[in-house]
């Protein structure tokens, strides 16, 4: 196993404060494992918590990158597995990068397939509400999501995929995924991994992450090589990726694991349910390395950022944001509500009274929902727009009151009027 590589200096984390109190006494001094921090990159900082923006095919959908700086984004992550479809990680190369390419100046990250393991593998998408429901009963590793084909078939080496685009298959490997996020020139990448599902045995959990321990290994090796070999470009850090399921002893002997390589920062993915997530967030932060950041993969709920931020993640990300504004769905301090209904069409208050965003400077309820109805492809713009700095202003805001000591008074008040009495 390499030791570190002399050039990781250029990438940096450092914790700048500490969540101290509780949600039952905010002004108590316990310290917890929450945390902001700096993130430094060769494009620039990240202060966390921060929500990275998701730019899966290295656009945020329907969204100028320029309009995503503006709405306050730190950074976006695109994925390595489309990108390496369309238009191919060698034409990213030779724009320069993924920034460059998309015109975008921060910082950048990329996943490394592993999702589309599970995704195209078993057709399940949502992980963190993932049901255990199938086709197949409990336990049978060979379980597919109902209406679903596996496209996606995992050997000791690495992944066959089946493209959802032409049928064409490719193979993937730690060494394939980490070639190909080289090129894609990340400042951020992460090492590929098997995501199983909530359906798979403990026995299949067991060798999955014995899998993704011996991939990590050669992620490292072939991600220094390339350090090397690619001379003249700015440093990629590398992330290991926990998984474990919600078996307690296997997250944390995935985190020992890789939290002895000498990865720049650590992912935390995997299936498990909602209502566990907190508590599997906590164990990862007890035992992963303090001076190295934690990313928690594909989340944006309010609760679930709320809870997460506690347990000591420091980045987040996730397609909901825009997913759901493709279907006139949009975020208010008071839940998220759908512009289809009706009553919105003489409408004329913004999506959110007070929001700072530009859709919200400048369009009517009424407007939007018009483009939605007249299946203009502006509405989809406009509400992505609104909820992504939606997201991004309430983790920019969780962050400041963990500075303040506030935390926890800004937690009840915000979830308080998200879900009512729901909280």
């Amino acid at each position: 196993m390499p030791s570190d590589h002399p050039r990781q200096s250029e990438f940096s984390f450092r914790v700048n404060t500490r969540l101290t109190g509780s949600p039952g006494n905010g002004s108590s001094g316990d310290v917890g494992l929450g945390r902001t921090g700096t993130i430094s990159t060769p494009h620039g900082e990240i202060q966390t918590p921060a929500f990275i923006a998701v730019g899966t095919k290295a656009t945020v959908k329907a969204v100028l990158p320029e309009s995503v700086r503006d709405l306050g984004a730190q950074a976006v992550l695109a994925n390595a597995y489309h990108l390496y479809l369309q238009p191919g990680p060698e034409i990213l190369d030779e724009a320069g990068g993924l920034g460059r390419f998309m015109n975008w100046s921060g910082p950048t990250f990329t996943d490394s397939g592993g999702f589309q393991v599970m995704s195209l593998g078993s057709g399940f998408k949502k992980v963190i509400e993932m049901s255990v429901a199938s086709s197949a009963p409990p336990g049978a590793d060979d379980a597919v999501a109902p209406g679903k084909e596996r496209l996606a078939h995992v050997d000791e080496d690495g992944v066959w995929f089946t493209s959802h685009l032409n049928g064409d298959r490719h193979r993937f490997s730690p060494e394939i995924s980490m070639n190909v996020q080289h090129q894609i020139g990340a400042d951020i990448m992460f090492a590929f991994d098997e995501l199983t599902t909530l359906q798979n045995s403990r026995g299949y959990q067991e060798e999955s992450l014995e899998r993704t321990r011996r991939w990590a290994e050669r992620c490292v090796a072939e991600h220094f090589r390339l350090t090397d070999a690619r001379e003249g470009k700015a440093y990629q850090a590398l992330f290991g990726v926990i998984q474990g399921a919600q078996y307690e002893d296997l997250r944390r002997k995935a985190c020992r694991d890789l939290g002895a390589m000498p990865f720049d920062g650590f992912g935390i993915g995997g299936a498990l349910e909602k209502e566990n997530l907190g508590t599997i967030v906590g164990w990862c932060s007890e035992e992963l390395p303090e001076n190295k950041p934690r990313h928690l993969l594909g989340i944006s709920e309010p609760d679930d950022i709320f809870v997460s931020i506690e347990a000591g993640a420091d980045t987040f990300d996730c397609v909901s944001p825009t997913r759901v504004a493709r279907n006139s769905a949009f975020y208010t301090a008071e839940g998220r509500l759908n512009l289809s209904g009706a009553k919105y069409r003489r409408d004329w208050g913004p999506l959110q009274d007070g929001c700072d965003c530009y859709t919200c400077q400048n369009y009517s309820r009424a407007y939007i929902r018009h483009l939605y109805k007249a299946k203009e492809l502006l509405s989809h713009t406009l509400i992505s727009i609104h909820n992504e700095r939606f997201v991004v202003r309430m983790v920019d805001d969780a962050r400041k009151a963990i500075e303040d000591g506030t935390f926890w008074e800004f937690k009840a008040h915000t979830l308080g009027r998200y879900y009512g009495a729901r909280v």
